[in-house]
């Protein structure tokens, strides 16, 4: 039986996985929407696995994401670790030269510099929408046409449109002035690239000295107007990895690999009842939201106190 080392990125709109071998080669993957239920998404990627990798011996499991820490917990994760220092494990894996990675996901962006294989400075931008995923994705559905067709179709403009990047309001409205005023949809939908290059230069890559070769990873890296329009404003060449929407599930894998437990992953998992519950702390003026999460109605674990008072897991 072979040995893998399971890595999760679990993000507010897509939730990726893989499987690595002891080379860091991904054996299994899957990408599925997390539409609102991390929770259940890991359940749907532990079912996919359980019955496609049987003859993998999961042996760790490391999280990265916004809801690292909830399914880290629900899955007893080896190694739970930001999504800036995931991407750039699992990017120099890949590409140990990189200095500077774009990332750009359905809800927040990210921009991480690296010198000689060690990450130096980094921004993220979770603020305004208008550079990510899900302001392409509303625009598309503005137009009437699908999010996967935004890139062919704008790299058949030979004049983008302008259109305001400076947040999303401005966007939209300015779009919806350019189209009733007779602009072709294939220069709105370029501008639309150009709007989101724009906006992620000027707000997350403000200040930083952007630097070859740069690699251009999360969900929107397969938009191909935008890969063009990133490479026109930067002058540079834009690498995009097959793997790209990836990277943070496998710099999880490998991180979870160099601290590997040895003991073989419960796809049973599945069959378990997980709940998170709120609760206020009112022992102290800082009110602090508790979260608690529940396995099989029995508390595992509880985090958000900011002092002793909240700490409901010693008591």
């Amino acid at each position: 039986m072979r040995t893998g080392f399971l890595g999760l990125d679990i993000g507010s709109i897509s939730t990726k996985a893989v499987i690595i071998d002891k080379n860091n080669n991904i054996i299994a993957d899957k990408y599925i929407w997390t539409e609102g239920n991390p929770v259940n998404a890991v359940k749907i990627i532990i079912e996919y696995f359980r019955n496609r990798v049987q003859d993998i011996n999961i042996i760790s499991t490391g999280t990265t994401g916004s809801a690292r820490k909830l399914i880290g917990v629900m899955l007893n994760a080896n190694v739970v670790k930001n999504e800036i220092t995931a991407h750039a494990v699992g990017t120099l894996s890949v590409y140990p030269d990189v200095k500077t990675i774009f990332e750009i996901g359905g809800q927040d962006s990210k921009l991480i510099l690296i010198d000689n294989g060690i990450v130096v400075d980094y921004a993220m931008n979770t603020l305004c929408a208008a550079g990510t995923g899900s302001f392409l994705t509303s625009q598309a559905k503005r137009l009437g046409i699908d999010v996967e067709d935004i890139g062919p179709i704008a790299l058949t403009s030979d004049n983008p449109t302008k259109i305001a990047a400076r947040c999303t309001v401005f966007a939209e409205s300015d779009l919806v002035h350019k189209a009733q005023i007779g602009h072709k949809k294939e220069d709105i939908i370029a501008g639309l690239c150009m709007a989101v290059v724009s906006n992620y230069l000027n707000n997350v890559g403000k200040g930083k000295t952007i630097k070859p070769p740069i690699v251009f990873q999360g969900g929107v890296s397969k938009n191909t107007g935008v890969v063009k329009a990133f490479e026109k404003a930067t002058g540079e060449k834009i690498v995009v990895d097959a793997n790209s929407h990836l990277m943070g599930a496998l710099g999880a894998a490998i991180l979870s690999k160099r601290c590997a437990s040895e003991q073989p992953f419960d796809f049973n998992i599945t069959d378990i009842v997980f709940r998170t519950e709120g609760d206020e702390c009112k022992k102290c003026s800082n009110n602090c939201e508790i979260i608690c999460f529940y396995k099989n109605d029995i508390m595992v674990d509880a985090w958000g106190n900011r002092c002793a008072n909240g700490d409901l897991m010693h008591k």
